[in-house]
């Protein structure tokens, strides 16, 4: 771990909180600094009773807008006192759900088994879950009924009153469950602290929810309604970090393109990018995820002279039937679409495209499917997320006839990745011979005579180098594609990179 980062206004708070007083009411960030600050005397109390550190290790599942969670949770419990760790023997283990397909539901309740070992030799283990599946009233149900020994779950709308939480949890002495799921959330608390996973990069929430309704998608019913930091907020948070070291920033939200709706005053998402571009420090700029009926045209001018942000968009296709796309609440046709990656490529000819793809879709016929390869083709993606088509009880597609059969799904699944993964490996060969800008990221996993980075198109190149490469990005010659990576030499010193 690299730390705990801590806005300026949240030290301040911890700092000047006094315990002998009442919490704040409000539900704001000076509430949780008071919490915090409570759970850091309790922790202290307990490791002077065990004659040891307090442990606690946060398991993510599911995307970066969960990556990004983690990473405050863990923040929250580092300033807490206790030692992270990447083991679950330990005395508090965190897992932040995912329920976007249901074999997500089913990892983790078979994590929750495997903890039984590590429960029998510490009984006063503390178990949590928070994140989207614990939104979902029937699995809440389930973990009081059969999983008693879960101490602690929170849902999306909850994280921020993490610290709160925890004391309640630290509190009890005789095991109870501590379960506080809201419905909603109408605002935001800033300036809550986060231990990131690498100093040099951070993602950062631009906004919280989605408004879209896609049928097959229960994130508006676990994550909320749309909401928008303001942009003062996003620039005050990313200059802290870039005084903090980092490079890179990703700009997080489940619809980027549709930023800025209902602030009081009005910014889209191409003038925020225009305001993080001034930022000193920041060399790096990324985004996701980008919704394509909302990728504007100022968008693309932005990005087409910008020297920060990089070349790589990640632009969900989904399907390239037109039915399926409009059985899908899509708002987009194969033909828009294609138009826009044509636009894409021809206002930015070095752009890494990526995309998801749904497969087996209610209704889908083999028809729907060729119309899908056909987009895939024509677009040439650098790769591709494909998935098979998942159930989700609650969304309209769930109640949708026409099932497609298992084995049909699989046949088609198997074929597109296929397809995705022979353009993927041409589309990310036509960058061989070229020295571009490499983040140094880590060392290599396999061989630690080299170092691993990502180009400005989120390419991965493996190259000869030491650890003190880390954090800066250097010149690196793209020698020979593998495939989806490349082995490199570095050609030169670090330098700014767009």
């Amino acid at each position: 771990m690299n730390g705990v980062f801590e806005s300026e206004e949240f030290r301040r708070l911890i700092q000047h909180t006094d315990l002998e007083k009442e919490p704040p009411e409000e539900d704001g960030s000076a509430r949780q600094a008071y919490f915090l600050k409570e759970a850091s005397e309790l922790i202290r109390e307990k490791e002077e009773k065990l004659g040891r550190r307090m442990t606690a290790c946060v398991v993510t599942f599911g995307c970066q807008m969960n990556e990004r969670d983690s990473e405050k949770l863990r923040g929250i419990l580092a300033l807490a006192g206790y030692e992270m760790t990447d083991s679950e023997d330990a005395d508090l283990v965190l897992y932040n759900t995912c329920t976007v397909r249901e074999n997500a539901n089913i990892r983790v309740y078979g994590r929750l088994g495997g903890l039984s070992a590590y429960r029998k030799k510490n009984p006063e283990m503390i178990i949590g879950l928070c994140g989207c599946m614990m939104q979902e009233p029937d699995e809440i149900e389930k973990i009081r009924k059969d999983f008693r020994y879960v101490r602690l779950v929170f849902g999306t709308h909850n994280l921020h009153r993490f610290a709160e939480l925890l004391v309640r949890v630290l509190l009890s002495d005789k095991g109870e469950q501590v379960i506080e799921v809201a419905g909603k959330d109408d605002h935001i608390v800033e300036n809550l602290p986060a231990e990131r996973t690498y100093p040099f990069k951070s993602g950062v929430n631009i906004m919280f929810g989605c408004n879209n309704f896609c049928t097959y998608c229960i994130v508006p019913y676990v994550r909320g309604r749309e909401k928008s930091r303001k942009p003062e907020d996003i620039v005050r948070e990313i200059t802290e970090l870039a005084r903090d070291g980092v490079k890179e920033v990703m700009l997080l939200g489940q619809n980027v393109n549709s930023y800025g709706r209902g602030l009081s005053e009005p910014c889209s998402f191409a003038e925020l990018l225009q305001m993080v571009e001034k930022i000193d420090g920041i060399e790096r700029i990324r985004f996701m995820t980008s919704h394509p009926k909302d990728l504007s045209d100022d968008l693309i001018e932005v990005m087409k002279h910008s020297e920060k942000i990089c070349r790589h968009l990640h632009l969900p296709l989904q399907s390239g039937s037109d039915r399926i796309l409009s059985a899908m609440n899509r708002h987009y046709t194969s033909e828009t679409y294609l138009e826009l990656a044509r636009k894409l490529r021809r206002e930015m000819p070095d752009l890494s495209l990526t995309t998801d793809i749904i497969v087996g879709f209610p209704g889908e016929t083999e028809e729907d499917f060729q119309q899908t390869l056909d987009v895939v083709r024509k677009v040439r993606y650098d790769s591709a997320f494909t998935f098979i088509y998942s159930k989700r009880s609650g969304t309209a597609a769930a109640r949708m006839e026409d099932q497609v059969p298992d084995e049909v799904v699989h046949d088609r699944f198997d074929r597109l990745l296929k397809e995705v993964q022979k353009i993927g490996r041409e589309e990310t060969s036509r960058f061989e011979g070229q020295t571009l800008p490499v983040l140094v990221e880590r060392v290599n996993r396999e061989d630690d005579s080299l170092m691993t980075g990502r180009t400005s198109q989120n390419t991965v190149v493996h190259f000869p180098g030491d650890c003190s490469l880390i954090g800066q990005i250097v010149d690196v010659r793209l020698d020979s594609c593998k495939g989806f990576y490349y082995i490199g030499t570095m050609t030169g010193g670090n330098h700014a990179a767009g």
